[in-house]
């Protein structure tokens, strides 16, 4: 596994061959973390953090079409970028086995004290020392999803940066230790959800975002976007590590529908089938975690007849497929429906 060390390399211009290089073949380019600040004609950087999870390579496409086109004229605002798991994007690989997910393990995390917790936090030291004018981080996701920007605050311009980009917006308070919660303290932040990688249109869109965003003297309000599209993240669905499941495959513990990943953003009615159960398992074979870490899978889901099904109405996000990402993190997210009512920054 690839070592981390408790700080980034440091950079001040763009290195050789980074505006060209694959996120595989990246640690050619950058031995690890690495943060680079770049001059522009406004003094209060925007970041923009790309390659937190190693298999979201959208982030380091727009990054590289940015810098190709600046590459020759000066930023409209400076821009410190910070890119995250070097060694896992090597293996395409959201993270290495036994590492931890470099977007749990900023300030406010649950994990415990370790080099990647020592590292997330040196670079919000940095960017608060520089006064970040607002922080933008790029992500994919494994499973059919629209475009969508994520707050960690109902905070008119937090929501309004996020609808730059999406009138889909998610707030969410839960999992901890993400960058966008870290930089909440500091200024308006999102987290950008680009579809999946190399999936057409993403990187065109996140650039154009960029581009928006290098030239804003202030940041949007909500009330610019009328018909924005608010939903709250209220739980978080993942797999017992004894369950044995797989999509549309008989015989396990669990077999999930082959399409589930196709429900992400539906609007499913109680009763909705998600999947069935094995001969003799008994009891519900997922666990829905609440924003204060209860268990409510008993909330939402129940077994008919050896089916799972919902027990109230919801609407998912992020359904995956990936065996080994559900492993690693989650199955998916449920939502709820809010008005958009956001507070002025204080």
């Amino acid at each position: 596994m690839a070592t981390v060390t408790t700080r980034p390399l440091l950079l001040e211009t763009v290195p050789a061959g980074l505006l060209e290089v694959s996120a595989e073949r990246l640690y050619t380019v950058l031995p690890g973390p690495t943060l680079i600040h770049l001059t522009g004609r406004r003094e209060r950087p925007l970041f923009l953090s790309v390659l937190l999870h190693g298999n979201e390579t959208t982030g380091l496409e727009t990054l590289q079409r940015l810098l190709r086109k600046y590459a020759d004229r000066p930023l409209p605002r400076a821009l410190s970028i910070f890119i995250g798991n070097v060694g896992a994007a090597r293996h395409g690989l959201r993270q290495l086995d036994g590492q931890p997910d470099f977007n749990r393990l900023w300030p406010g995390t649950l994990h415990g004290p370790c080099p990647e917790t020592a590292l997330m936090a040196w670079v919000w030291e940095e960017m608060a020392r520089r006064r970040v004018f607002a922080s933008i981080d790029l992500h994919n996701t494994t499973g059919t999803n629209p475009h969508y920007g994520c707050v960690t605050r109902l905070d008119a311009k937090f929501l309004g940066l996020a609808a730059m980009f999406a009138r889909l917006v998610i707030y969410f308070t839960h999992p901890k230790g993400t960058q966008a919660a870290a930089f909440a303290s500091l200024c308006p932040a999102v987290t950008l959800e680009c579809g999946k990688p190399k999936q057409r249109g993403g990187a065109e869109h996140a650039f154009e975002f960029l581009e928006e965003c290098l030239h804003l003297t202030e940041l949007p309000d909500a009330k610019d976007f009328p018909d924005l599209d608010l939903y709250h993240t209220v739980a978080q669905i993942t797999l017992p590590e004894d369950c044995r499941f797989g999509f549309g495959t008989p015989g396990l513990d669990l077999s999930l529908k082959p399409d589930l990943d196709h429900l992400n953003f539906t609007e499913l009615p109680a009763g909705t089938e998600l999947g069935t159960l094995g001969d003799g398992y008994r009891g519900l074979p997922l666990r829905v975690w609440d924003e204060a870490g209860r268990d409510c899978a008993a909330d939402y889901f129940a077994v008919e007849a050896g089916r799972l099904v919902l027990k109230k109405g919801v609407m998912p996000s992020m359904f995956t497929r990936n065996v080994r990402i559900i492993r690693q993190d989650c199955l998916g997210y449920l939502m709820e429906r809010i008005a958009a009512n956001p507070r002025p920054l204080a």
